[in-house]
């Protein structure tokens, strides 16, 4: 049983700098990156586990290249609920190596690990997670939390949200929410198309992040269950706000 998973995205994230008063522009300065693309790999190993690869590639406003948020993770589902179509609460954790990236400060090996727990609401669905990490740039220890709804609109179609922070042991805390939608052209293909807008609440996120990525699966033996897309796209949007 094999389901391989991909998903290609683009991110631009934008920052002011040196926020002054209002009127004071000598003191801001806008800045725009770009991640074009970011690539995501999900490769099914047995019923309910899949590893999964990553990387994206940055274009930073002095227009440097460089390879970023490599990581290797391995994903499972200890508990089925919802997402498999069964009664009540679902648990899934995933660990993932972070790897050493040719972004400057960011060359050594970091860690990440979290639960995830995952119910329905009426016609909500929430997905709780937390967790820690060790970020690579500094090799602190790094507490991560989030919450993610989705709601299904119309056929193939559904608006997700997410508020989300991390908090590094001597760093500034970095939280930001985020609303985006999925949409599922054809419910015979396993192919989805996301759009987000994530705003940062603190100084140590981005002001601004826009996003936009498509997800295909495609199974390369025995039936099984397709990725979750509203996965991935928040995934991708945490990587460029925090450790990752």
């Amino acid at each position: 049983m094999v389901v391989i998973g991909i998903r290609i995205s683009t991110v631009c994230l934008h920052r002011r700098r040196g926020r002054g008063s209002e009127g004071d522009r000598d003191r801001t300065k806008d800045e725009n990156t770009f991640i074009i693309p970011r690539a995501v790999v999900n490769y099914g190993l047995f019923k309910n586990w899949e590893a999964v690869a990553e990387f994206a590639i940055q274009r930073a406003p002095d227009a440097e290249m460089d390879v970023i948020d490599p990581a290797i993770s391995l994903k499972g589902v200890l508990k089925e609920g919802i997402l498999q179509d069964k009664e009540g609460l679902g648990l899934a954790v995933e660990a993932s190596a972070l790897l050493p990236s040719t972004e400057k400060g960011e060359g050594r090996f970091g860690f990440e690990g979290i639960a995830i727990l995952s119910d329905k609401l009426g016609p909500f669905t929430f997905h709780l997670n937390g967790g820690l990490g060790i970020e690579r740039s500094t090799g602190d220890l790094v507490g991560i939390w989030g919450v993610i709804g989705e709601l299904p609109v119309s056929k193939g179609f559904r608006l997700v949200g997410e508020v989300n922070g991390e908090k590094p042991r001597r760093e500034d805390q970095r939280d930001s929410a985020l609303l985006g939608i999925i949409w599922q052209p054809w419910s015979e293909k396993n192919v989805w198309f996301d759009a987000g807008i994530r705003r940062g609440f603190t100084s140590a996120a981005p002001d601004w992040q826009v996003t936009l990525g498509i997800t295909f699966s495609f199974i390369a033996s025995s039936a099984a269950t397709s990725p979750a897309p509203a996965g991935e796209l928040f995934r991708g949007t945490r990587a460029s706000f925090g450790m990752r």
